[in-house]
């Protein structure tokens, strides 16, 4: 799990990293790979939740931090989209 979670956390900010110096529609599916990274990484952070391995404090907020992430990077892609 923890692995699994490390490549989902890395592959976050690479593949924004690596689409910023692209087209925009190639940015924009950038961007769509580092959100299904982000949403496995929230299933993995409930996952160890539910087997006790994280608390629900520390889980409660690593939600709050992903689902900002996702919120702004969902309105930052559509922003892109509209050029």
């Amino acid at each position: 799990m923890k692995s699994q979670m490390d490549r989902c956390s890395i592959s976050i900010p690479s593949n924004i990293a690596e689409g910023s110096s692209r087209t925009n529609k190639s940015f924009s599916h950038f961007l769509d790979i580092s959100l299904g990274s982000s949403f496995e990484l929230q299933t993995q952070i409930l996952l160890a939740n539910h087997r006790k391995y994280l608390s629900d404090e520390n889980c409660e907020t690593f939600e709050i931090k992903i689902e900002e992430f996702q919120r702004a990077t969902m309105v930052f892609q559509n922003m892109l989209n509209k050029d």
